[in-house]
């Protein structure tokens, strides 16, 4: 079992430093904090279609999926991106309640 939580652990710190780090600020600000709060709760089959999000080389255009500007590509149309969604959309939310933006 230990070996397990260590190589979950180690996966999703690998995970946040690449939502951390997209490079688009907007990108970061959403999926960053979605793999912070988030991410421990994903299954394995989520985690698998999270990095394959973050595996992506557009970040403009993986924000647009995100936001919904643009179509998102029916690989990438998972319950993962449902849940992006509606934290950015929650997290979005609280944050302008709380004076940002």
């Amino acid at each position: 079992m230990a070996d397990i939580d260590a190589r979950l652990k180690e996966r999703l710190g690998r995970i946040a430093f690449r939502a951390w780090r997209r490079g688009f600020r907007e990108a970061d600000l959403v999926l960053g904090p979605f793999v912070d709060r988030v991410g421990p709760t994903l299954d394995e089959t989520e985690l698998d279609a999270l990095e394959a999000l973050l595996a992506q080389d557009d970040d403009h255009r993986l924000y647009a999926w995100i936001i919904g500007t643009e179509s998102t590509p029916i690989e990438h149309e998972t319950p993962v991106m449902a849940k992006i969604r509606a934290f950015m959309r929650d997290h979005v939310a609280a944050a302008v309640a709380e004076g940002a933006g």
